[in-house]
């Protein structure tokens, strides 16, 4: 719909300078911006509605008689896309010609397949995506989910919408919180592993985080001793860096083992226990320069006043870094590593204080592409009844969390009856799950706190992935019994003049529209933005499921434009699934 409308524009932006002329008004000030593109209310209202309301003071005319005027200089316009125009009062109303729109549309998405709805909108344009950033001292949770689904969507989008995109992950491996798990682990573990409790590894690690924070209540020396691990690994001590490598690579199998589970994947991972001290060598320079200052103890400042904050510190007085000093260096490292244009980090919003500093200090240090940075956060996300808390053990992990979706998934499918129809129950089971996470997690505005509820992700009725999934497995069910039909119906041509019912010319609107849907997911980063558009297909191909017949129809041109129709929405999901994380299945 896209190049319609914007052809629409251009036609009646003609018509109302012509109509201006003949009215001896000045028509410098007309843009094609002032042509507005609406979406009337109802079907019989047409397809497109364009209110004539702000071109009454200029044609010193009634709204209704503008209309009026652009109409009939719209009739003399040999350049006029195919469709029929009516006024509505102050409006000019547009009924598309979706046959011929159908017939063009069929032709595309059959030569394009599954690149049907890409875009040049960041062609030559290369982006660094930073997301998850796991901490080796826990299992991913539910707010790694969120993370990852999103970095994971919006990857994919950036892609489809034409970027370079190079997506990395900065995985937290050092630190006191690191060493708390180490700890606890040396006064408590007793040699066990991994492998001789049967526990994952990451679950593993992490159930010593949790240990230790039990253990510092009854012992609140345990915090110095953690302080004390940290120096010793600082200085390299060979014990404890073998316990450290140990158990970061415990930690770092059981997330992979989740990453793969869960469809994420990275170009480049850094390491922090690689990259923190990067960065002070670089606010030592802009010390030098002048961009920094530093008070008489020795502890290096920049002023944030410009950008309406205090100010912040860059090196503590004995010239130990920060996060943000970190950063600094790993963002320069980045750049040297694939130059890119744009870096996205996809980060909780409450981080929102730290890059908005990030990004200003990395322009003040003279870097042009620090204009170009970008923090993609994100509301939080909990269950039903509240928050988690890693150290009390109260978070849910992403693990346990799936496990749980996969039953569930598996219950309803047994419950039906399905076992035999869907193949592996094991792996169908899986996809959905997957499908009902990703969707859940993507639905909602990234920028929203949200409540996530697993009952609810995983139903096969309503705004959820299932039935989605559900809703392809029924088109392509559909299409299985198309192909024991007489080979004369598929040899016959496809005549789009025939789908003439209001849920086909809707239909086909929407598969129209869906290159719009991916820029503007693009353009926003927003990943609900397609989720919404998969929902609305798919409500809208099941109306036409329901209240119309596609194979048993005597009218043979007619099962072959509404199968046609059908193998149109089916590749459009099929598109739309794979930039949300949705696995397509061909039967549930």
């Amino acid at each position: 719909m896209k190049d319609i409308r914007k052809q629409w524009r251009q036609s009646i932006l003609r018509a109302v300078v012509r109509a201006a002329r003949e009215r001896g008004v000045d028509t410098d000030a007309i843009t094609a911006d002032d042509i507005l593109i609406q979406k009337p209310p109802r079907p019989e209202m047409g397809d497109i509605a364009v209110p004539l309301f702000s071109f009454a003071k200029l044609f010193r005319s009634a709204p209704a008689a503008v209309a009026a005027a652009v109409i009939e200089q719209l009739q003399d316009d040999d350049q006029l896309p195919s469709g029929e125009i009516f006024s509505a009062g102050p409006y000019v109303n547009i009924r598309v010609d979706t046959a011929a729109l159908a017939q063009s549309l069929e032709q595309e998405i059959a030569a394009l397949g599954s690149s049907y709805g890409r875009t040049e909108l960041f062609a030559g344009r290369r982006v660094m995506i930073e997301f998850s950033c796991p901490n080796t001292n826990k299992p991913l949770h539910l707010g790694h989910m969120r993370n990852d689904a999103l970095g994971e969507s919006v990857s994919r989008i950036l892609k489809e919408n034409g970027a370079d995109v190079q997506k990395v992950n900065l995985i937290n491996d050092r630190g006191v919180h690191i060493c708390k798990s180490m700890l606890a682990y040396q006064k408590f573990g007793n040699g066990e592993t991994p492998q001789s409790t049967g526990i994952k590894s990451d679950h593993f690690v992490g159930k010593y985080y949790v240990k230790f924070a039990q253990w510092v209540k009854e012992y609140p020396e345990a915090e110095a001793e953690a302080q004390d691990m940290l120096r010793k690994w600082e200085d390299q001590d060979p014990e404890t860096m073998r316990l450290w490598k140990q158990m970061n690579t415990w930690t770092i199998d059981g997330i992979s083992q989740t990453y793969e589970k869960t469809g994420i994947s990275f170009d480049d991972v850094y390491y922090e226990s690689r990259t923190y001290t990067k960065g002070k060598s670089e606010i030592l320079k802009g010390l030098e320069q002048g961009v920094f200052y530093q008070d008489e103890e020795g502890t290096v400042w920049v002023d944030l006043e410009p950008i309406n904050l205090d100010k912040k510190v860059l090196l503590r007085k004995d010239g130990t870094s920060l996060y943000l000093t970190q950063d600094i260096g790993t963002a320069i490292a980045r750049h040297g590593d694939w130059p890119f244009d744009t870096l996205i980090y996809v980060v909780a919003s409450e981080q929102k204080y730290h890059f908005t500093v990030l990004f200003y200090v990395l322009s003040l240090l003279g870097f042009p592409w620090a204009e170009h940075l970008f923090h993609l956060s994100y509301g939080m996300v909990n269950l039903p009844d509240g928050k988690m808390k890693s150290r009390e053990g109260t978070v849910v992990d992403a693990d346990d969390l799936f496990a749980q979706l996969e039953q569930m998934a598996q219950q309803e499918i047994v419950g039906k009856g399905r076992e035999d129809e869907v193949g592996s129950l094991e792996q169908t089971s899986s996809s959905i799950a997957l499908g009902a996470l990703n969707y859940y997690l993507l639905q909602v505005n990234p920028t929203k706190d949200m409540i996530f509820d697993p009952k609810e992700s995983i139903s096969f009725n309503g705004n959820t992935g299932p039935y989605l999934q559900y809703m392809g497995a029924r088109i392509s069910s559909m299409l299985k019994k198309y192909e024991h039909l007489p080979e004369e119906i598929d040899a016959l041509p496809f005549d789009s003049s025939l789908l003439g019912e209001t849920e086909e010319r809707e239909l086909i609107k929407l598969i129209s529209s869906y290159p719009e849907y991916v820029r503007q997911a693009g353009e926003e980063m927003n990943p609900s933005i397609i989720t919404s558009y998969l929902f609305d297909l798919s409500k809208l191909y099941s109306k036409f499921y329901h209240d119309h017949q596609i194979l048993n129809l005597d009218d043979r041109r007619m099962i072959k434009a509404r199968v046609t129709l059908s193998k149109m929405a089916l590749q459009v999901l099929k598109n739309a699934f794979g930039l949300v994380g949705i696995p397509f299945l061909e039967s549930m």
